[in-house]
């Protein structure tokens, strides 16, 4: 497959700098940030103290700081938000002017590209990417969602919990690291096992069911479609009524599609 580079306009920026940079964002967010060397990503989240999600991020590493590639349209509470832990640690932060480019298929030249920390397949992420593009935003949409990858700003709501998002699945929290905000609840649900409800695909058969579609099995509700497109889509799912019997979402037949890195995790079958 030839390089295709698309443009995130659903991504924004945020520059991070000053000598407490990394202690800052590493006591706050679910990864280790300590430990991430210049040129390398992490995929991460900052939660509530409750343990739910609040913002999903990547933070691209540098020599002297970080930028933090996070949802366009919660990029000024995030802003607040960190604003409000600093404190008295010495960090800057800024909105930074800038695109995030996603890259798949063969590896890209140029432009300051790194690996996507969730899964190799996914491709390279650039927060530095100078050049044209060859691809839309919908065509990378269209790449994640074939690889059942949830996207948290979509399928993601503020009751959720980064693990219901697979974020423990896909690199995005660190268990041995020490504390972070609502480390407790989220180590918790992780050494107990007792993890009901996930992200999961599902490969509709005929249109695809439309976000917020209520998933049965049988009669019973199973959970939500989350979003999708082409004829696949992503649900937050209770697992145990998902295989439970037939499935259907707005009265569509609906079958789970799962990937081998989900189902060979969670010992999921279609």
């Amino acid at each position: 497959m030839p390089c295709k580079i698309a443009a995130l306009s659903e991504r924004a920026l945020i520059r991070v700098g000053g000598p407490d940079w990394r202690p800052f964002l590493h006591n706050l967010l679910t990864h280790d940030i300590e430990g991430l060397a210049p040129g390398t990503i992490r995929f991460t989240a900052l939660l509530t103290p409750q343990g739910r999600l609040l913002h999903d991020l990547f933070v691209h590493a540098g020599e002297s700081g970080a930028v933090l590639d996070v949802a366009a349209t919660g990029r000024d509470g995030l802003l607040k938000r960190l604003t409000l832990y600093k404190l008295r640690a010495k960090v800057g932060l800024e909105p930074m002017q800038g695109a995030v480019h996603a890259a798949w298929g063969r590896p890209p030249s140029q432009g300051g590209w790194a690996r996507d920390p969730r899964l190799p397949d996914l491709g390279w992420r650039s927060a530095a990417y100078p050049g044209p593009t060859t691809a839309a935003a919908d065509d990378y949409d269209a790449h994640r969602l074939s690889l059942g990858v949830p996207d948290p700003a979509l399928d993601g709501r503020d009751t959720d919990y980064p693990i219901e998002l697979d974020f423990d699945l896909l690199n995005g929290i660190d268990f041995k690291k020490g504390c972070f905000i609502g480390q407790e609840i989220t180590s918790r649900m992780k050494r107990r096992g007792a993890i009901k409800t996930r992200a999961v695909p599902l490969g509709p058969r005929g249109r695809t069911p439309p976000p917020g579609a209520e998933v049965l099995s049988g009669e019973l509700r199973a959970g939500e479609v989350r979003s999708g497109r082409d004829g696949r889509a992503i649900a937050l799912l209770r697992l145990d009524r998902a295989q439970g019997g037939a499935l259907t979402a707005g009265a569509r037949p609906v079958r789970l599609d799962p990937p081998p890195w989900l189902a060979d995790s969670l010992g999921l079958t279609s």
